[in-house]
């Protein structure tokens, strides 16, 4: 029913919003896709784990700016128009995304490379901020009733569309190029073809009419004069932007980066599958689950939108352990086999064991506690800790063997690399008689286990994501809606969300535990389920005009 009757002007604004907004996902996404080798270019002096921590935070940067390009252009959109204030933001996140593959790295010009490289993640956030609530303001104000779930899930499946886009053309390149070379110049290329993507979108957005709501609310005069007080200084309409934080956004977006980002995250570095293999099986689950953004979108229309993005945030609190632990088992059963044969347990002094989180790389952790852990974490091994005398030397036990760490601090350069490699060759040694891999074994993956738990994750971020648009949409008055429903939005995603990836490797490193990273995503869900069924109303039936 809600499908039946689409005109072609329905079908062109549906078309030609989407689509410039897939390409602005795609070019927001390059980096967490890319985290790896940019970290390496433009974090030096940082360890393994140290350049993953950048890279996420770099990637971070940009959702956290990302509420005050709502402001900004949200508050352009109430006052303009929508079109006007989406073509602006569609212009800023090409630019800046080409400009990342020109910018010189650190080995060329030093500590100016990551701060130029953060200046243009937080332009990227910026335009992004922007973009989301024009779009989905504007298609949302050209739907007829009773479609606007259905019309604004094409918008949903953009950010998805976006990151398999990103997933399929780094996975060509690295195929088509060396890894020496992808990993020193190649990677600019992905970035560099934004500027194609910039024109289509830019051509086909300027076709677009501005929207038939906007357009007669302004001819009658009746536009906000001043869009940020109303939405966010006055009680009224300011309640209901914080119950849609709490109540709907915060739960959708870690849902939304659980899902996608951190599982990839999980599978490249805890449990060391193959970077392509990796790709290809989330793009595989991607192109299996995506067909239900506009199910859910469409069923929303008919069954409402507050019940499906609640109980896909309650199933997914409710499953990620199981799923987490069952994508180790299928992903790598050798490291599942071995955490499952052996505990492992670090003895160590309590004052000498810290937070391994430094993402400008000034700080050295060199305690034999910090070694110890380190090193188990490094390599996907579960811990726990047992408090031992001030002063001692940490102790890793495996099964019934022992291995000795050794107290860095203050030790000359030469000294610290032969103790270095004592205690890496033996306890590379003890696990390997463990049964822990370096790597995961291809050979053992089971890949269509892994693709089907994949597809599930993201089943789960179409049931959040495909409805959230019109029940955003529809909450706020037309004067105010762009600024009022794009806050929320971004402050979900942009920090609730897009900090998620990083707060999860740096729980896992903390706890010796490689699945307490979920416990963020799985605590905001259940919070965001609590607050949206008891505090949010149905808002399916409203006229927004």
């Amino acid at each position: 029913m809600a499908q039946e009757g689409i005109t072609k002007e329905e079908r062109t604004v549906i078309f030609a919003s989407s689509l410039g907004t897939v390409f602005e996902w795609y070019d927001f996404y390059l980096f967490i896709t890319l985290a790896s080798v940019i970290g390496a270019n433009f974090s030096a002096g940082l360890d393994e784990t140290g350049s993953l921590v950048f890279s996420l935070c770099t990637f971070a940067a940009g959702f956290i700016v990302r509420p005050f390009g709502a402001i900004i252009f949200g508050r352009l959109g109430d006052m303009i128009g929508r079109k006007y204030t989406f073509l602006m933001t569609i212009l800023i996140m090409g630019f800046s995304t080409a400009a990342v593959g020109i910018l010189p790295t650190y080995a060329s010009i030093g500590v100016a490379a990551p701060i130029l490289l953060i200046a243009l993640r937080l332009l990227q956030g910026l335009a992004l901020g922007g973009e989301y609530g024009g779009a989905a303001t504007y298609v949302a104000e050209h739907a007829p009733k009773g479609k606007r779930g259905y019309f604004t899930s094409w918008i949903q499946t953009t950010a998805t569309l976006g990151l398999f886009l990103s997933l399929i053309v780094i996975t060509l390149c690295r195929m088509l190029m060396s890894k020496e070379f992808f990993e020193a110049d190649g990677w600019r290329l992905p970035f560099l073809i934004s500027i194609l993507l910039l024109i289509i979108s830019v051509y086909i957005r300027m076709k677009l009419h501005e929207s038939p709501v906007f357009q007669r609310m302004k001819a009658e005069g009746k536009s906000s004069k001043a869009p940020l007080t109303e939405s966010f200084l006055r009680w009224g309409n300011a309640k209901i932007v914080l119950l849609a934080l709490f109540g709907a956004t915060a739960g959708q977006a870690v849902v939304w980066y659980c899902g996608q980002f951190y599982a990839q995250i999980f599978m490249l570095n805890t449990l060391k599958l193959d970077l392509n293999t990796t790709n290809l099986m989330l793009a595989a689950a991607l192109l299996i689950a995506t067909p239900f953004f506009v199910v859910f979108g469409s069923l929303s229309d008919r069954i409402g939108r507050k019940p499906i993005i609640m109980i896909g945030c309650i199933l997914a609190a409710a499953t990620y352990i199981p799923i987490f632990s069952a994508l180790t088992q299928y992903g790598n059963p050798d490291l599942y086999l071995a955490q499952q044969n052996n505990t492992v347990t670090v003895t160590a002094d309590p004052a000498t064991c810290s937070v391994q989180f430094d993402p400008i790389g000034k700080r050295k952790f060199t305690s034999s506690c910090d070694i110890a852990t380190g090193a188990l974490a490094k390599r996907s091994v579960n811990y726990v800790k047992v408090d031992a005398a001030a002063g001692s030397v940490a102790q890793i036990k495996i099964g019934d063997r022992v291995v000795s760490s050794y107290e860095g601090t203050g030790l000359p350069k030469p000294d610290a690399k032969t103790k270095g490699d004592a205690f890496a060759k033996d306890l590379g040694a003890a696990l390997k008689d463990a049964g822990y891999p370096e790597k995961a074994d291809m050979s053992k993956v089971n890949k269509p286990a892994v693709i089907a738990l994949l597809a599930i994750l993201v089943l789960y971020v179409t049931m959040v994501y495909g409805p959230i648009a019109a029940w955003l949409v529809e909450l706020f008055p037309t004067r105010i809606r762009y600024t009022s429903m794009s806050l929320p939005y971004h402050i979900g995603n942009g920090w609730f969300g897009g900090l998620l990836p990083a707060i999860g490797v740096g729980m896992v490193v903390a706890s010796g535990n490689i699945y307490h990273g979920l416990l963020y995503p799985i605590v905001v869900a259940v919070m965001t389920a609590v607050i949206g069924t008891l505090f949010l109303p149905e808002t399916k039936d409203r006229d927004i005009t």
